[in-house]
Parts: structure tokens; C-alpha cells; sequence
């Protein structure tokens, strides 16, 4: 299992997206699968419930609540992460950043479809690029590749 904050983009392409073998689709669906576990703390929750709700996206309130209880039933609360001093273009992304920060003695990843928001790391990348990291990881550990 690999530890990942979810980046709010990433969530929402999963969820517009009719087509199950997309990448973002694959890493959402990889937290029931209990290869990704989720991190987030009650500001990631917020801003994913803020922009899910947005009139532009039409999501039901149940598929809302879904993926949100997924998240934070698969997931770990990292609580309030300890500042980096990091300045990125956009400040609202500095949370995401922060508390993947927090588990990256774990090897912890940002999951995000604009990795240009956030610094060059190795630790910083896109669906395509996790489940590529998913893909390496089951077969060094083929046996976890069944639960």
C-alpha cells in the first residue's frame, strides 16, 4: 500500500470521467482496493466538499458524500501539518503539499493533474504516473496484489 494526498483535481476527474480505465479513475478506485491510502486533514475535506459542490460540476449530494466517506473511511486524518515555509503560485495547494510533507518518512505521494503547481519532486505526480508506482510496487510484492 502506498500513502497519497489527493489532489482536489484529481478527485473531480475521477468523478466527471465515463470512462473507468482513465488514470484518475484507476487511483481513486485504488483506495478500496486498499493499494492507496489516503491522507487528508478537515482542510483538504473542506475544499474538496466546496468545489464538489460547485453548480458547475452537478454532482448529487449523495455521490458527494460518497466519495468524501470513502476518503475518510480509507483514509488517514494527519491533523494540522507542520509548515513548510514553501511558497507556491497558488497558496490554497500549500495544504496538499503540507501534509503529504507530514508522511513522507512513510514515502507518501501527491497524487495531481497540475504538477506545475506545486515544486519538482520526485514524491509529486500525476495518475498516469502513480499507477505506473502501483504497477512496480505489485510486481516486487506480487502476493499484495490479491487483496
Amino acid at each position: 500500500m502506498i500513502f497519497a494526498v489527493f489532489d482536489t483535481n484529481v478527485l473531480i476527474a475521477s468523478l466527471l470521467s465515463k470512462h473507468s480505465d482513465t488514470a484518475t479513475v484507476q487511483v481513486v478506485n485504488a483506495i478500496t482496493t486498499n493499494k492507496i491510502i489516503p491522507l487528508y486533514n478537515y482542510e483538504i475535506l473542506a475544499e474538496y466538499d466546496e468545489v464538489l459542490h460547485r453548480d458547475k460540476f452537478r454532482f448529487s449530494e449523495e455521490r458527494i458524500k460518497q466519495a468524501l466517506s470513502v476518503i475518510q473511511a480509507f483514509g488517514v486524518n494527519v491533523g494540522t501539518p507542520t509548515p513548510t515555509g514553501e511558497v507556491l503560485p497558488d497558496e490554497d495547494d500549500l495544504v496538499f503539499y503540507e501534509v503529504v510533507m507530514e508522511k513522507r518518512s512513510d514515502d507518501a505521494y501527491l497524487i495531481t493533474g497540475n504538477v506545475k503547481h506545486f515544486p519538482h519532486r520526485t514524491f509529486i505526480v500525476t495518475p498516469a504516473e502513480m499507477m505506473q508506482i502501483l504497477s512496480l510496487a505489485e510486481n516486487k510484492n506480487p502476493e499484495q496484489s490479491s487483496t
